[in-house]
């Protein structure tokens, strides 16, 4: 039952991931046809609705997992109560020192049974009896060795990178991105007043655009499994999908790693911070929201992405409760994980493990794209060896729009 339960909460889990990921697709697609001022063409449309499709699955299979675990809590609830009951009634008929837990209580059933009380004589008569007792260790050929719950794979596959920016569909190998260099001009006609400047020649200024360049990268990896491995593992059949998971774990770290590894290489000029003053750090932030803005003109989400250690400096200057004038609504230990661990003056921090020590900087999603399209679980089998090659893959690039729009922050002295 308990591994059972296991199996129910990895795939809400699962589901939810996924649910997740489609939600973010479907945004991105949206998001760039706004900034492209358009309406959705037929094949976005197409895959918005294939999309919504899925995620309407998705949710109709978490609301029945959903209260299939509940149902499985009740019955184990229910398993604890009658088995607890019958420990209770065991316990009061075995032999040894179990049936009186102190000297005081055999001292008492003695005296009721001199007075003729029989239940004291009959408790009596069980704690004296002598028996040889069979033991676990006398029948290990019937007690089997039983494997419970899950493989126990400490990995993180969430990308909070990676989904605050929102991933775009990635459908070429290579494409193309316009990109305003120069605007057009707009000023006052002529430097004196009306009339004498009716006639006044405007300004001009030729609209120049350049066009930024992505390429595919591809991210996958593989291993070969014995057929036996995948027959006679336990629990049963799930060898492929342990693997497989173990796979697309991998392909995320990656990934996020590579967003990650693109926020750093900028080379904006960074904002300093006392990290011993949550006020000055407060400050700090404002002054790179500043030029954050200034480089995107208010384009985007704003963010501030940190690394796991720098939630030593931040996090103690921004508690979950204070006065009316905190600086955000701050952070919780209890955001155990990955993602947004709580926000600043109304900008959200996301903290992603695939940033560097000391690492930390305030952005706008509109600076850097990230785009992707995934392939996924591949497998053949190998007949000479009786083996599964087993492969997982995707395509995945980034796109530095504006390098200005990420603002590092360092701290003062370092």
């Amino acid at each position: 039952m308990a591994l059972n339960a296991m199996a129910n909460d990895a795939m809400i889990r699962r589901l939810q991931k996924e649910l997740e990921e489609r939600n973010a697709y479907v945004q991105g697609i949206i998001t760039t046809a706004q900034e492209a001022g358009r309406d959705l063409n037929e094949t976005e449309m197409g895959t918005i609705q294939d999309a919504e499709n899925r995620m309407r699955a998705l949710d109709s299979q978490l609301g029945v997992l959903e209260t299939t675990a509940r149902a499985a809590e009740e019955v184990q609830n229910r398993i604890r109560v009658v088995d607890q009951a019958i420990t209770d009634v065991r316990n009061r008929a075995t032999t040894g020192h179990e049936a009186y837990k102190t000297a005081g209580a055999f001292a008492q059933d003695m005296y009721k049974a001199a007075l003729g009380h029989r239940d004291a004589r009959q408790r009596l008569e069980i704690f004296e009896r002598t028996a040889d007792h069979t033991t676990t260790v006398d029948s290990e050929g019937v007690v089997p060795d039983p494997i419970i719950g899950p493989v126990i794979n400490f990995i993180d596959t969430q990308r909070p990178l990676v989904s605050a920016l929102g991933p775009r569909p990635l459908t070429n190998e290579k494409w193309y991105r316009p990109h305003v260099v120069q605007h057009t001009a707009v000023a006052k006609q002529g430097s004196g007043g009306l009339p004498a400047d009716e006639k006044a020649e405007l300004v001009s200024q030729r609209l120049k655009i350049e066009r930024l360049t992505g390429q595919t990268n591809t991210y996958g990896g593989y291993v070969n499994v014995s057929r036996q491995f995948l027959d006679f593992s336990d629990p049963a059949g799930q060898g492929m999908q342990i693997v497989i998971d173990d796979l697309s774990g991998q392909y995320a770290i990656e990934t996020e790693a590579a967003a990650c590894d693109a926020m750093a290489g900028v080379a904006t000029v960074a904002v300093t911070y006392d990290d011993t003053d949550g006020t000055t750090l407060a400050q700090g932030i404002w002054a790179a929201v500043a030029q954050v803005f200034t480089a995107v003109r208010g384009k985007g989400n704003l963010f501030i992405a940190i690394a796991p250690d720098r939630l030593a400096a931040f996090g103690p200057h921004f508690a979950p409760y204070g006065p009316f004038n905190a600086q955000g609504q701050g952070f919780s230990a209890a955001n155990f994980g990955q993602g947004v661990m709580g926000s600043i003056s109304g900008v959200p921090v996301v903290m992603s493990s695939q940033f560097g020590v000391g690492e930390a900087f305030v952005a706008s999603t509109a600076a850097l794209e990230v785009y992707e399209q995934r392939i996924g679980a591949l497998q053949v089998t190998e007949p000479s060896v009786l083996g599964v090659q087993v492969a997982y893959a995707g395509y995945f690039s980034t796109m530095m729009i504006s390098a200005a729009g990420i603002v590092p922050l360092t701290v003062s002295g370092s």
